[in-house]
């Protein structure tokens, strides 16, 4: 008798870097249903329903004007402080849904997980992706914005490097990503990280050069700290959003090369840890 040949194999047995697309593009549809479950139940059984996305950032940025730019006269140039702030917003929101939104994977998604296979980063992926739609509604209020101050006479305008802007969506992605499925993975032992994630993110804007200039971070910042903020991959990518965009800022290859890398690697450090933890997450969690 010849011995039957399946067509699928489902083992736990897997390279520590597997990102099998071809088991993914099999179960699209799957990852296709995620993705419009997210952006569909966020606001489901709200007042105001798909409203906070455009609510959200606008809020933060009038505070943020009142705040940092009226009381505490934080100067952005040539730039209108509230559209300022709108930018650095606008690009610090993906990065944070992506991570918030990864950060309990194995948590939040446990008893499906315990009962059906299907490949488990399509869970942080169908949040990345659904971010985007998120990412996009945010992107054309900024682009409003944009419009309106250039039509009230202000010395704006995006320059030669707005072609990078896919690159700086990509790292932002990878980045939360990556950081996500790390504490993903380490919640299944340590829940206190579940606690932990929401106060850490909320004190990496304020380090991440969001509310403010990288120049006044190296300006007014104690030396240890305006450091940290330099070389924080988030500042890098904060900063060089405003500056394709508003032509305002600072941007240099080195920096920009230096925050590709460490997105990538915390991507792939992420993927591993992610990989490790799901073949026995179950008995953990």
């Amino acid at each position: 008798m010849a011995e039957e040949k399946w067509l699928y194999e489902i083992s736990s047995k897997k390279k520590l870097l597997s990102l099998n697309f071809n088991e993914i593009w099999r179960y699209r549809d799957l990852l296709l249903l995620f993705v419009k479950r997210d952006i569909t139940t966020v606001y489901k059984q709200t007042i105001l329903g798909p409203l906070w996305y455009f609510i959200q950032p606008l809020f933060t940025s009038v505070i943020f004007t009142l705040v940092f730019n009226n009381l505490g006269s934080i100067s952005t140039g040539l730039i209108p402080p509230f559209l300022f702030n709108l930018t650095g917003i606008t690009a610090w929101n993906y990065f944070k849904e992506c991570l918030t939104g990864t950060s309990n994977t194995f948590a939040k998604n446990q008893g499906i997980f315990g009962k059906v296979y299907f490949p488990r980063v399509i869970m942080p992926m169908s949040v990345t992706i659904s971010n985007l739609v998120k990412f996009g509604i945010q992107l054309l209020i900024l682009v409003s914005f944009y419009v309106y101050y250039i039509s009230t006479g202000a010395m704006i305008t995006p320059n030669g490097y707005i072609a990078l802007f896919p690159v700086y969506i990509i790292m932002m992605a990878l980045l939360g990503l990556g950081v996500g499925m790390l504490v993903s993975s380490l919640t299944t032992k340590y829940r206190d990280l579940q606690v932990l994630i929401n106060f850490a993110v909320q004190l990496l804007m304020y380090l991440s050069a969001v509310p403010y200039p990288l120049s006044e971070a190296k300006a007014k910042f104690p030396y240890f700290v305006a450091i940290f903020v330099q070389y924080n991959p988030v500042t890098q990518i904060v900063e060089g959003f405003r500056y394709m965009v508003l032509d305002s800022g600072t941007f240099t290859w080195t920096g920009f090369i230096y925050t590709l890398v460490v997105c990538v690697f915390l991507f792939l450090v992420g993927l591993v840890v992610f990989n490790r933890t799901e073949k026995n997450f179950i008995d953990t969690v």
